[in-house]
Formats: C-alpha cells, sequence, structure tokens
C-alpha cells in the first residue's frame, strides 16, 4: 500500500521488474495475477517519449495530452501554457516533429505535460536520469511541491540520492518479487 501525498521508490537491478510494476501500478498493462486499485487522476512517465506521435510537434504532441485527460477549450489552453513554460523548451524546437528531439527534449516535454495535470498519482520510472542537471533539480521540486499538495508518488530510479531525497520508503525489488520494504535509508 501506498499511501495519499507519499512517495515511494522502487529500486533494483535492470530486468528485476520495476518497470513491470509501474506499468502494471499505471493500468498500461494487466498482472497475470493478483489485483491494483487505484484511486484518483493517475499521470505517468514509463517509457521515454512513450505515448508521443513522432511525426507530430511538440505542440500537438502537448495537445494530444491534454486531450487524453478530456481536457478541451481554455482549460486545454491552460493546460499547453504550464507545459510549455516548464519545459523551457523554445518556440523553434515545439514546432518541430518530435522525432527530431533529444533525449532530454523528450523528458523535459513528456515530465512538463504530465505534471501540468496535477495529478493525485505521478508514476515516474527513470524519466529523471535524462536530461540536465538544472532541468533534473526544476523537476524534482516540482515532485516534492506535488507530494506537499497531496499526490502520491511511485518513483522508479537508479539515481540512490534522488530516491533518498524524495521518498519516505521505498521497496528493493530482485527477481520479481520485493526482497524488502521499508524506510528508504534501510531499503
Amino acid at each position: 500500500s501506498v499511501h495519499r501525498g507519499e512517495t515511494f521508490g522502487l529500486v533494483g537491478e535492470n530486468g528485476a521488474g520495476k518497470s513491470t510494476l509501474l506499468k502494471i501500478a499505471a493500468g498500461t498493462i494487466r498482472p497475470t495475477s493478483g489485483s491494483i486499485e487505484r484511486q484518483g487522476r493517475v499521470a505517468a512517465l514509463l517509457e521515454l517519449g512513450a505515448g508521443f506521435h513522432p511525426e507530430e510537434s511538440g505542440y500537438d504532441n502537448v495537445r494530444f495530452m491534454a486531450a487524453l485527460h478530456g481536457l478541451e477549450g481554455a482549460a486545454m489552453d491552460d493546460f499547453v501554457a504550464r507545459a510549455v513554460a516548464f519545459s523551457e523548451l523554445p518556440d523553434e524546437a515545439l514546432r518541430r516533429p518530435v522525432k527530431t528531439y533529444s533525449s532530454g527534449m523528450f523528458m523535459r516535454l513528456a515530465f512538463a505535460g504530465a505534471t501540468a495535470v496535477e495529478p493525485e498519482v505521478l508514476i515516474v520510472d527513470e524519466a529523471l536520469s535524462v536530461g540536465d542537471m538544472h532541468f533534473q533539480k526544476k523537476s524534482l521540486n516540482r515532485i516534492l511541491g506535488m507530494r506537499e499538495r497531496g499526490a502520491t508518488i511511485l518513483f522508479c530510479s537508479h539515481n540512490l540520492y534522488q530516491v533518498r531525497s524524495l521518498c519516505q520508503r521505498a521497496a528493493w525489488i530482485h527477481g520479481g518479487r520485493i526482497q524488502a520494504i521499508g524506510a528508504t535509508e534501510d531499503v
């Protein structure tokens, strides 16, 4: 169980099952057994650029994200403005197809869009390992602010400093099973 307002970390080696667990939590795949219960609006950054249409511009992809959240009219315009401002990408880049973006540009736009909707549950899978230090710090601060406003965050990273900085509790996953769960520093 992960509680409202908690930031929960997942750590483990590549192939341990962390991303699979987060995809199940996000509802993008179904578990082969067991069940999951989610409450609230969920936004997920699961794979860099997932859900982006490579031939469309950054602007169009942000509009698609807004539409997927059921936003239209002024609410969509507000979403796009907030996401674009947070991303700090120049207008010239946002007009280009996202297939021309670097991984750092992808991450900026994806993170900005996922957090512009003010989700009640945010799932972040390794997304902050890409990009420059300025944007990583800005993104970590946004996550902390979301947590202070009561959002629940599931955070997976190989960067143990980020996990220690953000997460109150964590789970170590190895071979598809939880090996340890508890206070982040202990895990």
